[in-house]
C-alpha cells in the first residue's frame, strides 16, 4: 500500500469534497480517498503509487488544483 497526500486549492463546501473525493477514487489503483475541507488536505491509498500528475488531472477535472509542493 502507497499514500500521498497532497493540498487542494479552491474548495468551499461538502459538494467540492465530493467532487475531489469521486474523481480521485476513479484512477485505477486507488482504495482510498480523503479529503479535509477545512485543510484542503487530499489523501490517496492505493496498492502501487499513483503519479502525481494523474492526481492533479483528476482534481483539475472535478474543478480545483493542487498546490504546488
Amino acid at each position: 500500500m502507497s499514500t500521498s497526500t497532497y493540498t487542494v486549492v479552491g474548495m468551499t463546501c461538502g459538494h467540492c469534497v465530493s467532487a475531489v473525493t469521486e474523481e480521485v477514487n476513479e484512477l485505477p489503483g486507488v482504495t482510498a480517498v480523503q479529503v479535509d475541507l477545512a485543510t484542503g488536505g487530499l489523501s490517496v491509498t492505493s496498492d502501487t503509487a499513483v503519479d502525481e500528475s494523474a492526481v492533479r488531472a483528476a482534481v483539475e477535472e472535478a474543478g480545483y488544483a493542487l498546490a504546488d509542493r
